[in-house]
């Protein structure tokens, strides 16, 4: 017979060993391509790593997840009627987006969207890394909205079709936006808070653009191209400006040759605190 204090020993023993951590699981969704003309697509990550990128033809999109199940859940909903898709993870409601353990940070995504079908492109991110790839599609407009994130977006091909508008709202991030002349957006919009921002206007400028750039307290970077006319309008406080070889009337600055030039990006730029540095890229 076994010993009283035997089985209780046992017990404390079981009761003081460690609980297994919590499992990732994957989760996988696809559609494939029918014929589709237009898609809005609506892509919210809490927190984690998200790489999105064109997809192959034939597939209209397809996401692959690795997620933690103890705070979130997949999101994966098509609507074929009005064609809206919705992808990403969000909370569970119980135990919030806190990130407390190494396994929770390996939670990643790869998101696919074709190249074929005319986008819509609406993305959220929370605490979370992104790289993001918008090169070759067909982005018709596009807002992003970031957190506490670390994330760098990329037009490094020419957008198959024009873009009428391109909202960019960070947080307590730190953003790259690279290539927006290949994004062919005709109006562009940048709102940041507490972080760090670069804005690359290389890429290739098929027509005039209008950027707005508003930054709260931060640091602000503008890749500007030789090639094209860049004219700036201030409104800044507390702000410095390498105002160096720009011609000067008032608070608008125009880049040498802005006349002559057949391209066009006018800027409205107003900075509470911070600076803002500009490089000249050919």
């Amino acid at each position: 017979m076994r010993r009283p204090w035997t089985a209780a020993a046992a017990l404390l023993a079981a009761a003081a060993a460690p609980l297994p951590a919590q499992q990732m699981r994957d989760f996988s969704t696809s559609r494939q391509h029918h014929g589709e003309s237009r898609l809005t697509t609506r892509l919210e990550f809490s927190a984690g790593a998200l790489r999105l990128l064109p997809g192959p033809a034939g597939e209209l999109y397809r996401m692959r997840l690795r997620y933690d199940p103890e705070r979130f859940t997949p999101v994966s909903r098509f609507e074929p009627v009005s064609g809206v898709v919705r992808l990403g993870v969000e909370g569970t409601g119980g135990s919030g987006i806190r990130v407390s353990s190494r396994g929770q940070l390996e939670q990643a995504a790869t998101i696919t969207l074709s190249p074929e079908v005319t986008l819509a492109l609406d993305l959220s991110l929370g605490a979370a890394e992104g790289d993001i790839e918008l090169g070759g599609l067909r982005l018709s407009a596009l807002r992003l909205e970031t957190g506490a994130s670390r994330s760098a977006v990329r037009f490094s091909g020419p957008n198959a079709v024009r873009c009428s508008s391109a909202a960019f709202e960070a947080g307590a991030a730190e953003i790259a936006v690279l290539g927006l002349g290949n994004s062919r957006c005709e109006e562009i919009t940048f709102t940041g808070g507490i972080g760090k921002a670069v804005l690359d206007l290389g890429g290739t400028w098929t027509g005039d653009s209008r950027l707005a750039v508003k930054m709260t307290v931060g640091e602000l970077t503008l890749r500007l191209p030789t090639d094209i006319g860049i004219r700036i309008v201030m409104e800044r406080f507390l702000t410095s400006f390498p105002a160096k070889g720009w011609a000067r009337e008032g608070d608008t600055y125009r880049s040498p040759g802005y006349a002559r030039a057949t391209r066009h990006v006018d800027i409205t730029l107003a900075s509470t605190m911070g600076g803002v540095r500009v490089e000249w890229i050919r």
